[in-house]
């Protein structure tokens, strides 16, 4: 088992791949590292913005299980919040 873990930077107008392509599935745990209000996190897709996904509030983690080939993109409200990301590799 591999553990992956970065804090990333993230932009308000261009998706980050914050968890990369992986052959088998792997658990993320992911981490809105802001303490602000109002200060969101978004991801999904490459295709993730502000209106068409899902959000971390301030301080907010969640946990996500990827299949094989499953990429992460994340995006921030307002521009610079850093996210933190815990990848459980189980290869």
């Amino acid at each position: 088992m591999a553990l992956i873990h970065r804090l990333v930077t993230l932009s308000d107008t261009t998706p980050t791949e914050i968890v990369g392509w992986d052959n088998e599935p792997h658990e993320v745990h992911l981490h809105n590292m802001t303490k602000s209000s109002n200060e969101y996190v978004y991801f999904g897709s490459s295709a993730v913005g502000t209106g068409n996904a899902p959000h971390l509030d301030p301080g907010e983690s969640i946990t996500l299980t990827l299949g094989p080939g499953d990429r992460l993109y994340a995006i921030s409200d307002p521009d610079g919040l850093e996210i933190g990301v815990l990848d459980i590799r189980k290869t």
